[in-house]
């Protein structure tokens, strides 16, 4: 694996630690001309493909995350997790655009109900990040966003139904909204006797760790609550300094950290990778969660890792990790009452 080198950590840590999380995302990178001349690719070789794919789903890279690729290494995993392909053009048997079938499990607008004791709710459609795996590229996120009238029909369903005792902050990101919003979320999620705790499914302590600031400490610290946050890595050069600090912020205002992973050819699909991963995982306050088998999304089969070479690689894991860093391979299959673990002896 190359090597990051500190002087490229140092040499921005200044300019990024004077702006504000909101000042770092609304200057990603979102053409394809920029990221190839900030990561010195060719152009010639790769700009066609990259606005193809772009054309079908926008580029976005914010620059905390961008600073971590390493320029001239087209084969970077970081990169490879965020550059569009022509590949992406593709259509594929079996690759389809809503792969989870979630929009037949929509309850109300903005919340999802897959779970008998979970809900689901889409805070909003924006992401920090546009990942070109991501099983949600085609989500009808403007179908799906919440006015004050279907906020309140969200609250009263949520207060309606003992049997769920947790909500999921999802999205795209919830952490992209602000600590207002989220924390009047929060508020009013807590005034619900029955619900027991808040998970947030967010990639932005990762990508921005500027955005664990002290507002949203505020609100996570005081909830009644108990609150989970599931990160969202792939490869332990995600995990740098900044991402380490903004995590044990989190764990020292008392949220739980977990990690959830995603199999991706070229990013991740070796032992060794998922070792280091779980392993900086640990040393950063987190436990690995889900490693998810990969989602047939249309669009993005060139990221495909069959279930048996997930298999194979995590029984390589059970011969080198305590258990307890090792993520459990699992699949989302419609319609079953939970994540479905993938038997690693079949």
């Amino acid at each position: 694996m190359i090597q990051r080198t500190a002087t490229r950590i140092e040499a921005r840590q200044t300019d990024e630690d004077s702006r504000t999380w909101q000042q770092l995302l609304s200057s990603s990178v979102t053409s394809p001309e920029e990221l190839l001349e900030r990561l010195e690719l060719d152009p010639a070789t790769w700009l066609s493909g990259a606005r193809e794919g772009h054309r079908l789903f926008t580029l976005r890279v914010p620059e905390p995350y961008l600073q971590r690729i390493i320029p001239g290494n087209p084969s970077d995993p970081l990169l490879r997790q965020v550059l569009p392909l022509s590949a992406e053009t593709d259509t594929q048997p079996g690759f389809v655009r809503d792969p989870l079938q979630e929009s037949t499990s929509m309850q109300t607008t903005g919340l999802i109900r897959k779970y008998q004791s979970r809900a689901l709710l889409m805070v909003t459609g924006h992401c920090a990040i546009n990942c070109r795996y991501c099983f949600r590229r085609h989500f009808p996120y403007d179908e799906n966003r919440l006015s004050p009238q279907d906020r309140k029909q969200v609250l009263a369903t949520l207060a309606n139904d003992t049997g769920i005792n947790e909500v999921i902050f999802s999205g795209g990101d919830p952490l992209v909204a602000s600590d207002r919003l989220l924390s009047c979320w929060a508020d009013s999620l807590a005034g619900i006797p029955h619900l027991r705790r808040l998970r947030i499914h967010t990639r932005l302590p990762v990508v921005i760790p500027q955005r664990v600031c002290d507002a949203l400490l505020a609100w996570l610290a005081e909830s009644r609550l108990q609150i989970v946050m599931v990160i969202h890595a792939n490869h332990p050069a995600e995990l740098d300094t900044d991402t380490q600090q903004a995590l044990n912020r989190l764990k020292q205002a008392g949220v739980t950290l977990l990690n959830q992973s995603v199999i991706l050819k070229g990013v991740n699909d070796t032992a060794r990778v998922l070792a280091d991963l779980s392993e900086r995982l640990f040393e950063c306050g987190v436990l690995p969660y889900y490693l998810h088998a990969f989602d047939p999304v249309e669009g993005a089969h060139h990221f495909e890792v069959s279930d048996d070479r997930a298999r194979e690689l995590v029984r390589e894991l059970i011969g080198t990790l305590p258990g307890f860093l090792i993520p459990r391979l699992v699949r989302e299959v419609p319609d079953r009452p939970g994540k479905t673990p993938l038997d690693l002896f079949a």
